[in-house]
């Protein structure tokens, strides 16, 4: 049924797009395929299987970020309107002081998108580095005014992450694992459980997981351990990525969403609808969703044939999904395209290619 879609793969891992991936594809409820290519490690030759473990990268942002916010709203914890500095001292004595929640997952909040700031903390204590970040992220200058322009930003998920461990009295991987993915079995140590390495802790079976970029300050070939910067000088855990997932678990975070949206409640109790959809509904004006991106014009990523309802997100590792409530379609792909070196970008013309190919099939 996906000839297309399994011969783009194939041709992927042959031209260098990546060294590996999995591909998922889902409609009605059902999974139509699922299937794993090339290697997980080139130096090893590990096989890509449909169990490895990918280290996702942005993802974090939708599935875990923004879902523990969505939690603490429903719990009448936080509430969207309301402003980061009410929640965490310092944000106030700024031009930030006009920063709210949703602006934060609107990626509308003035902040820059990307700061090293990692080549500052990886010089102190790991000790004293959250309070260095927290530091950072005070005194960063805001670009523009909150609320004027949409700027896709980890900078501010980095904020959201620190909100929910605030409000919530508990580290974001631990709030995530036990209010969200524990009663949905995807925290369990299975291979369809999503999950932040703790870099305090490491000790995990490499084989398991996609290795990623032979990073030229860290000096290794990571595996197992955060790819980006600023994470990982946080100990692996942050609001902007961190997260860790098979194909098979991302599927199972993603079809419990939609069936929220569609009213089949697995999990009683987990997530409102109402609040679900009031995420999910693309914004005109800041040109996405709260914490999820929907299809831009003219050359989305999601291709062609996504409807206007979609939403999805990138990780800069080579992840993505994309997700249609109106036509009941998941489309995940996991690759390690940063494997061995992240300049390798042939991924951003292939995503909208095989996107359009499994959507003309099964539409």
């Amino acid at each position: 049924m996906m000839d297309q879609a399994d011969t783009l793969m194939a041709r992927g891992v042959a031209e260098g797009v990546f060294p590996g991936g999995v591909l998922l594809v889902s409609k009605d409820r059902k999974q139509l395929f699922c299937k794993a290519y090339g290697c997980a490690d080139i130096f090893s030759k590990t096989p890509m299987t449909e169990e490895t473990i990918f280290d996702l990268a942005s993802l974090t942002k939708p599935l875990a970020t923004t879902l523990a916010v969505m939690k603490l709203i429903e719990r009448k914890k936080l509430f969207l309107g309301q402003s980061v500095a009410s929640i965490l001292p310092g944000f106030g004595d700024n031009d930030k002081k006009e920063i709210t929640i949703s602006n934060l997952l609107y990626h509308n909040s003035g902040l820059p998108d990307y700061r090293e700031y990692y080549k500052d903390l990886r010089r102190l204590p790991e000790n004293r580095r959250a309070a260095a970040l927290r530091a950072y992220l005070v005194k960063e200058p805001l670009l523009y005014p909150a609320g004027k322009k949409t700027l896709y930003s980890d900078l501010g998920f980095m904020i959201l992450g620190l909100i929910v461990e605030n409000v919530s009295g508990r580290r974001l991987d631990r709030f995530t694992t036990e209010e969200i993915y524990a009663p949905l079995k995807l925290g369990n140590g299975s291979a369809e459980s999503l999950f932040f390495v703790d870099l305090k802790m490491l000790g995990l079976d490499n084989d398991i997981f996609a290795a990623t970029e032979v990073c030229p300050w860290r000096k290794i070939l990571l595996k197992g351990a955060v790819h980006d910067d600023n994470a990982y000088a946080l100990g692996g855990i942050a609001g902007h990525a961190g997260l860790f997932g098979s194909a098979g678990a991302v599927f199972k975070l993603l079809s419990f969403i939609m069936d929220i949206v569609h009213g089949h409640l697995v999990v009683p109790n987990l997530f409102d609808r109402n609040l679900m959809s009031e995420f999910l509904k693309r914004d005109d004006h800041a040109g996405r969703a709260l914490g999820f991106d929907t299809p831009s014009s003219p050359a989305s990523s999601s291709g062609l044939f996504f409807s206007k309802k979609s939403v999805g997100h990138l990780g800069f590792t080579g992840t993505s999904f994309w997700m249609d409530p109106e036509r009941s379609v998941i489309i995940i792909l996991l690759t390690n395209r940063v494997h061995p070196l992240r300049q390798n970008n042939k991924i951003k013309a292939f995503r909208p290619e095989l996107h359009d190919a499994v959507m003309k099939k099964i539409l």
